[in-house]
């Protein structure tokens, strides 16, 4: 089956509705880290206070998220998405109240870490309710292949989106309308998707299906993959930002940013078309080789479109490493903790980029200052990111035989006829989807 027809059958099986609100209902996550910042630091004043306030809801969602995701798996998606979007969309309003109205930083980190621990992580969840789905397609190998193509895609989309509208928000109005307009797509797509037919049932109190490890050593082995790219996130964003400022351009630093997401976004896309016989730890380990090669050149550029031009190549690896940790996820975790072990990789992605992002600023602080010699704050800040990418690397060349071993494991289970009857979506039999 070629790529484009994968891609056909997918639409027909969900509905292209469910993609629009699958993704849109991903885009307020991506827009409510930005969009803290920017608010809570025009309001008081403090950078310092808009950094911390960010950061806070993104630790408290890299927290929580694994915690939603073992809800999801044990009760279902369905209430458990419709509780974490109504609260989500309760704790951005709640943060444009605190900072307009006033409030103390320690209120409004209390707000902002509220915030985080509800907001849902839609893209780990989507990518649960493909192989239920898909159940009945004699291709189901190659369409759950090309849903996690997809769904990479959409993450990388997101987050190209995201900054942008609140971007252009802030602009034309100011960033309490950014945070306001996330609140209330949450609300609206985040409860549609909570309440589409494919929202996989859970395994309710059936300790049977309900039990497995999820903290494997494969699973360690993915989880490490995620936080070197996270980092790498971090680290990037944190580099361009210096270059874009002593270039008297820090506007540009978002735009610059965004071409890592364009390239990954062109790189998911294309991984449909990979060929079958290269396997999943390969593809892993060829990920971190283009992830090392390809951040190289950071450490020797000094112009705006000089970074533009290696970051746009650099994202053409992101999109099969993420793609690949995800994928390896869900075929080596029992079919019942899928949730959790995809919402738990975004956590760890998310908590790579905040340890990213604070080592690159320190390090950049120590350049601009001097302290590194001739060495450059964005110089400084870029080494962090080749170190993040070697790092991906190195775990894909260490765990490249617990990963094989582990496919062979899970290929030789048989999924119990409970799981499969359990696992499939509400209101959804095979019939229904097609």
């Amino acid at each position: 089956m070629s790529p484009l027809r994968s891609y056909r059958r997918l639409l027909e099986l969900v509905g292209a509705p469910y993609v629009a609100v699958a993704f849109v209902a991903r885009v307020p996550l991506a827009m409510s880290q930005i969009g803290t910042l920017l608010l809570v630091a025009a309001e008081t004043g403090s950078y310092g206070a808009g950094g911390a306030a960010a950061g806070t809801l993104a630790v408290a969602n890299a927290v929580g998220s694994p915690v939603a995701g073992g809800l999801a798996d044990r009760w279902g998606q369905r209430p458990v998405v419709l509780v974490q979007a109504l609260l989500g969309a309760f704790g951005l309003v709640g943060i444009v109240a605190g900072a307009t109205g006033g409030a103390s930083t320690p209120a409004l980190l209390g707000v902002a870490a509220f915030a985080g621990l509800a907001l849902p992580q839609v893209g780990p969840l989507a990518r649960v309710r493909w192989r239920p789905a898909t159940a009945d397609d004699p291709q189901q190998h190659r369409l759950v292949a090309t849903a996690f193509s997809y769904e990479g895609a959409a993450d990388e989309a997101s987050f190209v989106l995201g900054p942008t509208v609140v971007g252009l928000l802030a602009a034309l109005l100011d960033p309490a309308a950014a945070l306001l307009a996330a609140a209330g797509m949450l609300a609206v797509f985040g409860t549609a998707f909570a309440l589409h037919r494919t929202a996989p049932r859970g395994v309710g109190r059936d300790r049977r299906t309900a039990s497995g490890p999820v903290l494997t050593a494969a699973v360690v082995v993915v989880m490490g993959a995620q936080l070197s790219l996270g980092a790498l996130f971090g680290s990037v964003q944190t580099g361009t930002t210096v270059l874009a400022t002593a270039a008297g351009q820090p506007g540009a630093a978002g735009l610059v940013h965004a071409l890592l997401g364009i390239g990954s976004v062109i790189a998911a896309v294309g991984y449909a078309s990979l060929p079958d016989r290269i396997g999943l730890p390969t593809r892993l380990l060829a990920a971190g080789a283009g992830l090392a090669l390809l951040a190289l050149p950071l450490l020797t550029v000094s112009s705006l479109p000089g970074v533009a031009v290696v970051i746009l190549f650099l994202g053409l690896a992101v999109a099969p490493s993420m793609i690949t940790s995800f994928t390896l996820a869900e075929r080596v975790v029992p079919a019942a903790r899928v949730g959790t072990a995809m919402t738990l990789l975004a956590g760890v992605t998310g908590l790579g980029y905040a340890a990213g992002s604070a080592v690159a600023g320190r390090l950049a602080d120590a350049g601009e200052a001097g302290s590194l010699g001739s060495l450059p704050g964005h110089t400084a800040a870029f080494s962090v990111t080749v170190a993040a990418a070697f790092a991906s690397l190195l775990v894909a060349l260490a765990g490249a035989r617990t990963l094989r071993r582990a496919l062979e494991g899970a290929a030789g289970d048989e999924i119990p006829a409970t799981t499969r009857r359990r696992a499939e979506p509400e209101a959804c039999t095979g019939a229904d989807a097609r």
